[in-house]
């Protein structure tokens, strides 16, 4: 099925972040609707890249749009899908000259599409697994429910008593203005009353409690974690349902008290209990009421750029989206309760802190037409940030020193609750957000919202990261599943994650116990690397979802498994099976594959591949060179070494299904996957401890498959500019850490000497065991891996 059908069939909620993904200008939904085919079969990604490809898919675009302009005039259409038609032709225009821009933006549109159905996909597998409430969130719903009735059944039963006490109060005030004193006033009756109203309001406090103590307490904590990846389900419907009940009760007992007050107007005496009682219920259901109006004025949908990494995390200068939302659903409120934006208004003394003024259209009603559920909300999404150039950061009472990532911000809401006599002003505010000016403070930035909302239970702590707390290893690891979880639909496994607390606390019989400090997840680099923790996971998880998505979402990729482990599971396997695993050492996320061959004489031999980087992986997917990947076997035959996924599974079954129709020579990858040399490890004696990993980090063999290259082969003085320091025989025994290879592997792949001799080393002789041997098998076959860092920077 099309995307832009998957899309017309999602749920109601989704269909509203559809319909604010094509709110502007930039490429309208009109068009992505009646284009929706042509659009989908197109390489956007290839004409962002491509000046002719994107000039002729932009031609095709306008002739397209003529198109449609004409079945609308034949088709009788409406003059307004005519002229919409046309004046999008005529926007269009302006992309002119720069084609590739409009290809790029529709592009970036089709993969914010299929993350909203990834979103949806998700949604439907938690609920399927039951796992958005646990049974005792179910049974606190429940009896919440269960008091709400019981609520209004009294309500029901009080509006009936005050009605009869009226009618009472009537005849006793008939027959005393007609002298006629046979009835008299019901002083029991009316105590027992008041009794039933102080009853009735003792419900409402419980109920009150119930709702704003528990299930909005929870429904905060839930949308912090969701705001961080977590499956929890955030939806307002329900509270909204029980915010409205609990008010409308609150205030039919206001006018109860009401109506008493006027019968007592009437008629009253020295002992009359309404005279005695009302005042004080009259300021007890005052108050619960302003209680529950204030506790029903949230932030649905925290501040978010539309290209960020994630929620809470903005921009100076880059427009934002925030949405409120007031839980009493009145129709009678209905745009009429303005909602104004401020910043920073209990913004702490700290020395250095910067002020920011909101800009846009910070000021909005109230309304239910930009719900989908008909809720009353106020969506701002055109708002920006623009930090004060006086002012702010000047001296405060807390010397501390903070990094701009660190310095915590909220955004206020406030509004005027006006309604039958009872005013309130309202006020909410955002979780705290991280305010960055530069894109290069994204990460940084959205490490410092993972902490804060992994361990803080107070949202409104600035100065969380003054006395930045620990997180335990259950918390880390839980946050850290939900990174993949939320961009590709798979979370991280038992075994990853033991993976990943091996890495960082070494080996434990249980990491239980195990914390972990801010500065070591985000600020302390590695030992023997120049990055964090973070950069190192957050470059992994970007080159996933980049590249690698549908094999990480089908399991093909184990990723999180250490070198130790690798080998002692395919010593255990058959020749040719393989595994995929992340890179420890590359900064940005890296990739490889390690297979298992065996000796004559039975003996396992592992051996892996120098890791592929996002660069790499932009250029040719992971999938085609597991597919195209050869090494020179015995008798110099190529052969492809990679048989079976580990545990069991043939290759072809794993991966068949992403293949391209067309391999070796015809494929369109052929120009990256020609191989010049390879380099492969396998095992050897060489050792090298690091204290991060704590464990062996066995060394790798460069191995080129003219091994043993002698000096006759390329004439009196033969001249490489290998990086490594090669005997005159260049014989390839040489053992270096696999993974340190990189670095010089850039350099040499930077010389300008190397291409001169790959052209040489392309030719038709083979080396083998020191010796030439015709039937090197030319640049028309896939060889050995090309390790390509650098290639095409």
């Amino acid at each position: 099925m099309a995307q832009w059908e998957k899309l017309r069939q999602l749920e109601s909620v989704y269909l509203t972040q559809v319909d604010e993904l094509y709110d502007g200008d930039a490429f309208p939904m009109d068009v992505r609707h009646y284009l929706a085919h042509w659009i989908e079969g197109q390489d956007w990604d290839r004409a962002a890249r491509d000046h002719d490809v994107a000039m002729l898919l932009f031609q095709v675009l306008l002739e397209n749009l003529d198109i449609q302009h004409s079945r609308f005039v034949q088709g009788g259409e409406s003059f307004l899908l005519q002229h919409n038609i046309r004046r999008f032709k005529q926007s269009f225009q302006r992309y002119q000259e720069e084609p590739y821009n409009l290809a790029n933006i529709i592009q970036w549109f089709l993969v914010k599409e299929k993350e909203i159905l990834q979103n949806a996909e998700l949604a439907e597998q938690v609920q399927l697994l039951q796992v958005q409430q646990n049974p005792m969130e179910t049974d606190s719903q429940r009896n919440i429910e269960r008091k709400m009735t019981d609520l209004k059944n009294k309500v029901q039963c009080m509006e009936h008593t005050v009605k009869c006490l009226e009618e009472q109060q009537d005849e006793f005030d008939f027959k005393y203005q007609t002298h006629n004193m046979e009835g008299t006033t019901n002083e029991a009756e009316k105590t027992e009353q008041m009794k039933v109203l102080q009853a009735l309001l003792n419900r409402l406090d419980a109920s009150r409690k119930d709702i704003m103590k528990e299930e909005l307490v929870q429904w905060q904590r839930r949308q912090q974690k969701a705001c961080i990846g977590a499956p929890d389900s955030t939806c307002l419907d329900q509270l909204e349902k029980w915010f409205t009940t609990e008010a409308e009760c609150l205030f039919q007992v206001r006018k109860f008290l009401k109506k008493l007050e006027e019968l007592m107007g009437k008629v009253t005496y020295d002992q009359d209990p309404v005279k005695k009682q009302k005042p004080a219920l009259q300021k007890r259901v005052d108050s619960l009421l302003t209680s529950l109006l204030k506790s029903a004025f949230v932030v649905e949908t925290q501040p978010s750029m539309p290209q960020g990494k994630g929620p809470l995390v903005l921009r100076t200068n880059v427009q934002f989206s925030v949405k409120t939302r007031f839980l009493v659903k009145f129709p009678e409120l209905n745009h009429a309760m303005k909602v104004n934006v401020s910043m920073d208004r209990e913004a702490p003394l700290v020395k250095g802190y910067r002020r920011f003024n909101v800009l846009g259209t910070n000021s909005k009603a109230l309304n239910m037409a930009e719900s989908m559920s008909g809720g009353m909300v106020a969506d701002f999404r055109h708002l920006t940030l623009k930090e004060q150039k006086s002012g702010g950061g000047g001296k405060g009472i807390h010397d501390l020193s903070l990094s701009v990532t660190e310095e915590l911000h909220i955004i206020n809401f406030n509004t005027e609750f006006l309604l039958h006599d009872m005013s309130v002003s309202l006020e909410t505010s955002s979780l705290p957000v991280v305010i960055i000016s530069n894109s290069s403070q994204q990460q940084s930035a959205w490490a410092s919202i993972l902490w804060f909302n992994m361990l803080c239970l107070e949202p409104k702590n600035l100065l969380f990261f003054a006395n930045c707390p620990v997180a335990m290893w259950s918390q880390l690891g839980e946050m850290l599943s939900w990174q993949f979880l939320s961009s590709t639909t798979r979370g991280l496994e038992s075994n990853q994650l033991d993976m990943i607390a091996h890495k960082l606390f070494g080996k434990q019989q249980s990491y239980d116990a195990c914390n972990i400090s801010w500065t070591k997840f985000s600020k302390e680099n590695v030992p023997n690397t120049n990055f964090t923790f973070w950069v190192w996971f957050d470059g992994i998880l970007f080159m996933v979802k980049s590249h690698l998505e549908n094999l990480w979402k089908d399991g093909s990729i184990m990723g999180f498994v250490s070198k130790g482990k690798e080998k002692t599971l395919l010593k255990k396997k058959r020749r040719g099976t393989f595994l995929l695993r992340f890179s420890e050492s590359i900064r940005d996320g890296g990739i490889t594959f390690s297979w298992v061959d065996y000796s004559p004489t039975g003996e396992p031999d592992v051996r892996s591949v120098q890791p592929f980087t996002k660069v790499d992986l932009s250029q040719i997917p992971f999938h085609e060179i597991i597919r195209n990947f050869q090494i020179l076997e015995d008798e110099n035959v190529p052969e492809n070494p990679l048989l079976f996924l580990y545990p069991d599974t043939p290759k072809v079954e794993a991966f068949g299904k992403y293949y391209t129709e067309k391999s070796g020579a015809d494929s369109q990858y052929i120009k990256y996957i020609k191989t010049k040399l390879v380099f492969v490890s396998k095992e050897n004696t060489l050792e090298a401890k690091s204290p991060m990993y704590s464990d062996t980090v066995e060394g790798s063999g460069l191995m080129n498959p003219r091994s043993g290259l002698g000096g006759e082969a390329f004439g009196e003085s033969p001249s490489l500019p290998m990086p490594l320091s090669l005997d005159p025989m260049f014989s390839v025994a040489m053992v270096v850490p696999d993974e340190d290879l990189n670095p010089t592997l850039q350099e040499f792949l930077n010389d300008p000497n190397m291409y001169d001799c790959v052209d040489f080393l392309s030719d038709d002789t083979t080396f083998h065991e020191g010796h030439p041997t015709p039937g090197w098998y030319g640049g028309t076959h896939f060889k050995a891996l090309l390790q390509r860092a650098g290639e095409d920077e």
